[in-house]
């Protein structure tokens, strides 16, 4: 019967003009708990939702969730038990445990606000900010904040920055369950530059993103079995091609992109149409299966 009533309703939402649609982030937002189906990440991180999803513990004994107003600490069960193992590990390079950021709406989907990706329950936010706490009250945590590890010039870490924050990436991108981890340049940077031949196994992983400069972005690659979950295209392991991605990175991050070419004379190619943002996106941008996501118990 769901599913029958899925395959309506998804017809019935194609049918409309897209600007009578209604956006998809709107639906999936609305939602307070997550749906009471078999766990399953559905279509891709930036384009998706999720199916049976967990709910990280506000508090843990070595973590604690932030800024719970926006109740996004929902994901996977493997993400979940990935965020409670890495917490763990925080302890032993000297941390009292982990604050966690965004991970997921309770079904997933796209976001009334913030980040294009964290759809399907298999990326989380982690603060740089070493816990002093892991007492906060929910009033404290929606006050703290995070740390800046990165320069304002963005070619350097700051003095935050720690041989504890190396340890702790490296203990998270060491875990066989991780596809990337999405860091500031300068982190990527940093890390390159004490680099050995042996850590090309995990450094790979480590991949330079903008705006990533109070936080790292774990992306956890889709679970045995996840049919429905698409995964990322190249891999991590594709496209390093055994190497750690200092070279390209360095040479990117400080030339093209820090200090851009100066533009050759020819003409501007025909401009490209703008990409939609997720925000944008309604139920028939979405695949199928998210239909039975929203209308389950």
């Amino acid at each position: 019967m769901i599913r029958a009533f899925s395959v309506a309703l998804l017809l019935g939402l194609s049918a409309l003009p897209a600007s009578a649609q209604q956006l998809a982030n709107q639906l999936f937002g609305a939602h307070a708990t997550p749906s009471k189906q078999a766990s399953m990440p559905i279509g891709s991180y930036a384009k998706g939702c999720a199916a049976g999803m967990v709910e990280l513990p506000e508090t843990g004994p070595t973590w604690q969730a932030m800024r719970l107003s926006r109740h996004r600490n929902f994901g996977q069960p493997e993400l979940v038990q990935y965020l409670v193992d890495l917490s763990y590990a925080a302890t032993q390079i000297g941390w009292r445990g982990l604050y966690i950021g965004d991970m997921s709406q309770p079904r997933g989907g796209p976001m009334t606000s913030g980040h294009a990706s964290h759809q399907i329950g298999l990326d989380a936010d982690i603060w740089m900010l070493p816990p002093k706490s892991l007492q906060l009250s929910r009033k404290e945590r929606e006050k703290i904040s995070s740390i800046p590890v990165r320069s304002a010039d963005q070619r350097s870490v700051t003095r935050n920055w720690t041989p504890q924050h190396h340890a702790l990436l490296r203990a998270a991108a060491s875990d066989p369950r991780v596809d990337r981890i999405f860091v500031a340049a300068a982190v990527k940077i940093e890390m390159c530059k004490t680099a050995k031949r042996r850590d090309k196994a995990w450094l790979q992983k480590i991949r330079p993103v903008a705006g990533h400069d109070t936080h790292f972005h774990v992306r956890l690659k889709c679970p045995a079995g996840a049919t429905a979950c698409q995964p990322q295209t190249p891999t991590v392991d594709e496209l390093s091609k055994g190497g750690n991605g200092c070279d390209d990175t360095l040479m990117w991050w400080v030339t093209d992109y820090l200090n851009p070419p100066k533009p050759t004379g020819k003409p501007p190619k025909d401009p490209e149409e703008p990409k939609r943002h997720p925000r944008q996106y309604t139920m028939a941008d979405l695949p199928a299966q998210c239909a039975a996501v929203l209308s389950a118990p």
